[in-house]
């Protein structure tokens, strides 16, 4: 039977919340209360950034030493072979590799550098190098997701599965997705891939919680595992991230 899982971002998306600053204790401490919760994976931060080094080496060894329980720790790095390459001697399984997908984005952030053929070169790259320095599982972002049209979201994801991905994080970057329609694409999307769907939802329209939920329920309806990403107390850039507890408790009730 298909699962939920939760993957917490607090630590990566929540602290980028204006006048919201965790302390690398601080941090270390949201992983361990997110494994005594039972929480599948937290993306701890920025692995490729040389300020994060010590921290990072510090969660992995704790990780080791199984002061997380069974969490995982994950790094977040821009879905370009670079950034891996700089992250893997560090010791993390798990990544989630990110870059954005909408013809918006590719028209007015990156300004004629990349395009479509490019950021899939880019993203399966990141991928491939990820997988030979011994990751076990993979996210690929499709940063701005609900603005990409259903055609190139499948070549994406299906590129990214080709590489050795094993999920697509589907990010409503502007939190402007409704619960119907985010259900309606991501059974469409898992079922067309074979793989599981991730949600990444902001609090822009406050939807974010039913947001997750009802893709969630795409994933489940097309027989793939569920993966959603929640922040603690809903935190996050801008609007915030959907609240883990919220979420939670909209599954148990």
């Amino acid at each position: 039977m298909p699962r939920v899982h939760f993957l917490d971002v607090t630590n990566r998306d929540g602290v980028q919340t204006a006048r919201t600053g965790l302390s690398k204790f601080g941090k270390t401490m949201v992983n361990w209360y997110l494994g005594r919760l039972g929480v599948a994976q937290s993306e701890i931060g920025f692995p490729f950034l040389f300020h994060e080094v010590p921290y990072v080496r510090a969660q992995v060894a704790l990780g080791k030493a199984g002061a997380f329980g069974d969490l995982r720790l994950a790094g977040w790095c821009r879905g370009v072979a670079a950034d891996v390459e700089k992250a893997v001697p560090l010791g993390l399984r798990h990544y989630n590799l990110s870059i954005s997908t909408s013809d918006y984005m590719i028209k007015n952030k990156f300004r004629g550098r990349l395009d479509r053929d490019a950021i899939i070169r880019e993203m399966t790259a990141a991928v491939r190098v990820a997988k030979q320095g011994g990751a076990e599982t993979i996210g690929v972002n499709a940063e701005d997701g609900s603005r990409t049209d259903d055609g190139f979201l499948r070549q994406f994801a299906l590129a990214a599965k080709e590489a050795g991905a094993d999920r697509v994080r589907y990010c409503d970057t502007i939190g402007g997705d409704t619960p119907g329609r985010i259900r309606e694409r991501f059974a469409t999307l898992a079922a067309a891939t074979g793989m599981p769907v991730e949600t990444h939802c902001h609090n822009d329209l406050g939807m974010a919680v039913a947001n997750s939920v009802s893709g969630a329920l795409g994933d489940l309806e097309a027989g793939q595992d569920a993966w959603i990403n929640t922040c603690v107390n809903g935190i996050g850039e801008r609007s915030g991230n959907a609240d883990l507890l919220s979420t939670i408790l909209a599954f148990e009730h």
